[in-house]
């Protein structure tokens, strides 16, 4: 299968290119820099040469392939809103390629906006506008009832694994900078998480098999307790863990407050059941504990 993937050069389409590749399908992917169109043809993939605001680029990569994978979003926190209806429209643009042609069309989501503190599963709708800005899922399952297999991956909060430049790396450099790594009260709101290796495998296996329509959850742990995180880093990098509450919240976290504070609890069962996803790479403390986090 001919395959298109945005954010081919990223952390988790990287990945994902290389399950491909490996899988014996034919990848085309989406490189912003000369760097990064470089390293995408050493792997074997051609290159696409643009940006998610090339809409024509789009157009004509969805166009020649079997089929599309979106993981790639913009990561501007300080410009979430426009970030995702960059996102928004790239993925309509795909959609309306697609329409018709039952060829497969795999978005990357999350869980971490959907619900707080109740277990999400894969039966569990997504919020729309006002309360989240970004739509991912909700507009690509739109063309499901268009002839398009069209699936969304709900991507738990960590995708961890050697190269993460995420939310633990984050962390991370709060505990380095603070001198502490710290928790929120009791520390036991829940973060599930996948290695990118497990995620990368999921988007294949819902290209190459997944009904349209269907909402899939790259979720290995149900839910690792926020407080195991902190000391987990703590240990890695040798310094105390500490509880915080009231205003040493904001101080501590600042912007990444909200996150930290995410109970999200989140079951793979059905996934597992529908495509025979089985991870098979370290969970997150255990990736962790192998240090390489704190190189």
């Amino acid at each position: 299968m001919r395959v298109f993937v945005t954010g081919a050069t990223g952390f988790i389409g990287s990945a994902v290119v290389r399950d491909l590749l490996d899988a014996g399908h034919q990848v085309v992917g989406l490189a912003r820099s000369d760097e990064g169109a470089a390293s995408l043809a050493a792997t074997g993939a051609e290159v696409a040469r643009g940006t998610l605001h090339d809409l024509d680029v789009l157009r004509t990569a969805a166009d020649a392939a079997d089929g599309v994978i979106h993981t790639a979003f913009i990561h501007d926190f300080a410009n979430f809103a426009a970030s995702a209806e960059t996102d928004r429209v790239a993925i309509e643009t795909f959609g309306e390629v697609l329409a018709g042609s039952d060829r497969p069309f795999v978005v990357a989501s999350g869980t971490g906006l959907i619900s707080q503190g109740t277990l999400i599963t894969e039966e569990t709708d997504a919020p729309m506008p006002p309360l989240t800005p970004r739509v991912s899922e909700q507009t690509a399952l739109v063309f499901a009832e268009r002839g398009v297999r069209a699936t969304a991956i709900r991507l738990a909060p960590s995708v961890h694994g050697e190269g993460d430049h995420g939310f633990v790396p984050l962390l991370i450099q709060f505990a380095r900078e603070k001198g502490a790594a710290a928790y929120i009260g009791e520390g036991a709101n829940v973060w599930p998480g996948v290695h990118r290796f497990d995620a990368a495998r999921l988007f294949r296996l819902a290209l190459e098999s997944a009904p349209a329509g269907r909402r899939l959850h790259a979720a290995d742990e149900q839910g690792v307790p926020f407080r195991r995180i902190a000391e987990a880093i703590g240990a890695g990098l040798g310094l105390p863990v500490r509880s915080l509450s009231g205003d040493e919240v904001q101080e501590y976290f600042d912007w990444f407050a909200h996150f930290a504070a995410i109970d999200n609890p989140t079951s793979s069962a059905l996934t597992r059941e529908w495509l025979g996803w089985q991870p098979e790479q370290a969970g997150l403390i255990e990736d962790l504990e192998a240090g390489h986090y704190f190189k």
